[in-house]
């Protein structure tokens, strides 16, 4: 396996290289600036940006050991200016206190899961083959997809497909998933890529693609707890952006774009009444928006590397410090 990932790397095209950093570059222009990748993954934007900038230093993190190591690997040249830290993101306040940055230039967010997680049949994401059901992000983590399916009540499997899946026939799903699993456990993909297809009405399976994409994605987030995180982690990253400094993410899914949108409209929302003719002194927002609304890639970007084609970008600036 571990020969098969890093054959693979090479081959790795991070999503937007050059738009991301574009829009982190203004940031990055003084001596010695500090860059956090917070889904470092296999390290591909992470090793553009310390190309594009001799004086970068680079702080990556990662919850995924195996992915860690990869980043380490491909990174060694720049050894001298990278620290990767083996954590889940929504730490990233408490680990650049304690690593001496308690405020750096950028932050990227590319969320998600990562390619070598998707191509990597032993980690279980894939819906397509029959693999485990895994899709831990941090194999030391103990409850995989197996565990969610084969011990969580009906109502929770249906609010978690509902919720995080978006899936329209969540209650029919869950009542089949019951009632198989009392006859054997689930252990691998295709037994529930099948049972998913059963459940939803043929009319509903002829059109978005695998009808089991949905299923897929909800129990990823639910065993990644991903959304949760995500909520905690924006705010801290938006704290720890200096003057100046640039915050980008790239989200996948309209759940995760959610969330990203609604705490970067608080975090630049004027709070002053909205008769008032000026804004006074001080009620500026500490933030602004880089993006018009949401990014996304271009025809020809989506033909350079299909994975981007539901990406969204979002992006702000820290303008002034908060009153």
């Amino acid at each position: 396996m571990e020969n098969e990932v890093v054959d693979y790397v090479p081959h790795h095209a991070p999503v937007l290289r050059e738009r991301v950093f574009a829009l982190l570059a203004p940031a990055l222009t003084q001596p010695e600036p500090v860059l956090v990748d917070a889904t470092v993954g296999l390290g591909g934007h992470a090793h553009y940006a310390l190309e594009q900038v001799p004086g970068l230093r680079l702080i990556g993190f990662d919850r995924d050991a195996q992915a860690l190591a990869i980043s380490r690997e491909r990174l060694s040249s720049f050894a001298d200016r990278v620290t990767l830290v083996h954590a889940v993101y929504d730490r990233i306040g408490e680990v650049l206190q304690d690593l001496g940055h308690p405020h750096v230039n950028g932050i990227l967010f590319d969320l998600g899961v990562s390619s070598m997680q998707l191509d990597d049949p032993a980690r279980g994401f894939a819906y397509a083959r029959d693999v485990a059901l895994d899709m831990r992000m941090d194999p030391e983590m103990s409850t995989t997809a197996a565990d969610i399916l084969n011990t969580y009540s009906e109502k929770d499997l249906a609010r978690i497909l509902r919720t995080y899946g978006e899936e329209r026939f969540a209650s029919r799903i869950a009542r089949r998933i019951v009632s198989e699993r009392a006859n054997t456990p689930f252990t691998t993909s295709e037994r529930l890529v099948e049972i998913v297809r059963e459940s939803i009405p043929a009319p509903a399976r002829r059109q978005g693609g695998n009808p089991a994409k949905r299923t897929f994605q909800a129990l990823r987030i639910e065993v990644n707890d991903e959304l949760a995180i995500l909520e905690r982690a924006i705010p801290q990253a938006l704290e720890c952006l200096a003057l100046g400094g640039r915050i980008v993410v790239m989200s996948y899914q309209s759940l995760e774009d959610a969330i990203v949108k609604g705490i970067l409209h608080e975090a630049t929302r004027v709070r002053v009444p909205e008769d008032l003719p000026f804004i006074p002194p001080g009620a500026e927002p500490p933030f602004a928006l880089l993006t018009r609304g949401a990014q996304t890639a271009s025809p020809a970007e989506i033909a350079e590397n299909p994975r981007a084609a539901s990406v969204r970008i979002r992006a702000a600036e820290r303008v002034r410090w908060a009153a």
